[in-house]
């Protein structure tokens, strides 16, 4: 059975600002609970209902409360509540010198919306993306609707939010860093390198100038087809990294 300030707490962690005092954030599913519970993320409680429960017999009973489906309604805040939802700690990532250089780091300057963000964590993950740098602005990746699109794959890829231009100035001065520009030359037709940055922009206004200015290959994904205007940023992120894995 689930309390009245229990379920408070949870609902108050639909707000970042909680979400930050609290260092906690929900996750909602059977797919998604379960992928964090397998990773190195610390699980601070579990309220899951019976159905869950009896197939999950591994779990350690001092996280779990076990509530009914009315309850669960109660703090859930999907319209279909879906058996379980769990309380995370917020995990400390490192970020260094050595990690962005060790292969390629997707950067994210000023992204907005919440399903771009869970999808391109998603993407990442099947493209074997380890590290994701977001500019301090850009939206909260515990948000519940970045949560959901991420399907789980925010178990396997870390999101790291800093300065972007203090980042990149800490670079070495051969490093690449890609930028994905309207004015950019064919990805098709360049030589990728595999260790890298590649910077994408904000949805509608692109990459900010002051972070464009650091940008020393711009990029752009060809248009076959007068009159389309612009690709969705999650799309686009898919085909660079198609590219840069190929």
């Amino acid at each position: 059975m689930i309390s009245k300030n229990q379920i408070k707490f949870v609902r108050s962690l639909q707000l970042k600002k909680h979400r930050d005092v609290h260092n906690s954030f929900v996750v909602e599913g059977e797919k998604i609970v379960n992928e964090i519970i397998q990773s190195d993320f610390s699980v601070i409680q579990i309220f899951a209902t019976n159905g869950w429960l009896s197939s999950n017999t591994n779990i350690i009973a001092e996280v779990i409360c076990q509530i009914s489906e009315k309850e669960l309604k109660k703090i859930s805040q999907l319209s279909t509540p879906n058996k379980v939802l769990a309380i995370v700690e917020k995990p400390k990532f490192t970020l260094n010198i050595d990690t962005i250089t060790n292969g390629l780091t997707l950067v994210l300057d000023e992204i907005k919306d919440p399903g771009n963000l869970g999808t391109i964590i998603r993407v990442c993950d099947w493209f074997g993306v380890e590290n994701i740098i977001c500019s301090n602005n850009s939206v909260d990746v515990y948000n519940p609707k970045v949560l959901q699109a991420t399907m789980g794959s925010l178990a396997r890829v870390k999101v790291h939010y800093t300065d972007i231009e203090n980042v990149i100035n800490q670079l070495p001065n051969d490093f690449p860093i890609y930028g994905a520009c309207i004015d950019g030359k064919n990805i098709s037709d360049i030589i990728i390198e595999k260790e890298a940055l590649l910077i994408m922009g904000n949805e509608s206004f692109g990459i900010s100038d002051k972070v464009s200015l650091l940008i020393k290959k711009r990029i752009e994904i060809p248009r076959k087809r007068e009159g389309a205007e612009s690709l969705n940023i999650a799309i686009a992120t898919s085909i660079l990294l198609h590219e840069f894995r190929r």
